[in-house]
């Protein structure tokens, strides 16, 4: 018999390719969904033998590489959980940034707004559940994202309109809006080879990458749309590529839009590009 840290510990040196607290943590989410326990209980006594085979297999899946958030079927996102699939990209912290600026900087009732690639749905039904009384749309390409967007909608009690488009050959359907949001692919297909093999073998690629010769073929795309989605004065928010922020501030001017900022996330990278649609 050995205590709960004992045994997280040495389960987490298994996990080579993640730093050890990390590694640690990713265990302790195993335990606590398949047993109920979490670091809480540093000292309690446990038994290996009763574990459920199912920890064991989650775990082989986890050791492979796999994100404990696809293996589990859920992830954080805001202070709720969503649910994931192979489909979806898994919600992230620098995204939580982008829709609590959105939520800071847009107070007033009753505002129409796009998420464009919306994935699991995590950005327009944190805003639809944040915001005051906001319409909300929301648009993939994806229809097993879309599947996932609605259970997490439907589950969490928000109004979110998804729809199907391809946003590169299509219009989306949508009132003039206050707001348009997105987090579209963004890493140039050279960038692989420096990729965690846990987000390049199970994350879905048409969600993440873009071609090399082309890296801001979303944001030009999004932006020109915008122009005729966006009320005057209405506003675009972009999560972006680390290296790319100038030029994704640059394309904004040179299309028309005005008090453009880029803003960095709590790890001091550029992450977000914003700006207002001049008329």
């Amino acid at each position: 018999m050995s205590t709960y840290q004992e045994i997280m510990s040495s389960w987490a040196s298994a996990l080579f390719f993640y730093e050890k607290q990390e590694a640690e943590t990713l265990v302790s989410w195993l335990f606590e969904h398949h047993l109920g326990l979490n670091k809480g209980g540093l000292l309690e006594h446990i038994e290996e033998q009763s574990f459920p085979a199912r920890l064991y297999e989650d775990f082989e899946r986890l050791k492979s590489g796999e994100p404990i958030q696809y293996i589990l079927g859920k992830g954080p996102f805001y202070g709720r959980e969503f649910l994931v699939g192979p489909a979806t990209l898994i919600p992230r912290n620098e995204t939580e940034e982008l829709v609590h600026l959105i939520i800071k900087e847009n107070r007033q009732p009753g505002l129409k707004l796009l998420d464009i690639g919306t994935g699991t749905g995590c950005i327009p039904v944190t805003l639809g559940l944040e915001m005051n009384n906001p319409e909300v749309f929301a648009v993939d390409i994806s229809e097993e994202a879309l599947k996932i967007a609605h259970q997490n909608s439907d589950a969490l009690g928000a109004k979110v309109m998804f729809m199907k488009c391809d946003i590169l050959s299509e219009n989306p359907s949508v009132p003039q809006l206050d707001i348009l949001v997105s987090n579209p692919p963004y890493i140039p297909e050279i960038q692989k080879q420096e990729m965690h093999r846990n987000v390049l073998e199970f994350e879905p690629a048409l969600a993440l990458f873009v071609p090399d010769d082309d890296p801001l073929l979303f944001y030009r795309t999004i932006a020109k749309k915008g122009k005729q989605l966006l009320k005057p004065d209405g506003k675009l928010y972009f999560e972006i590529n680390e290296e790319f922020g100038k030029e994704v501030a640059s394309l904004l001017s040179q299309l028309g839009y005005f008090q453009i900022q880029i803003i960095k996330d709590l790890n001091g990278k550029n992450r977000i590009v914003k700006g207002l649609l001049s008329f």
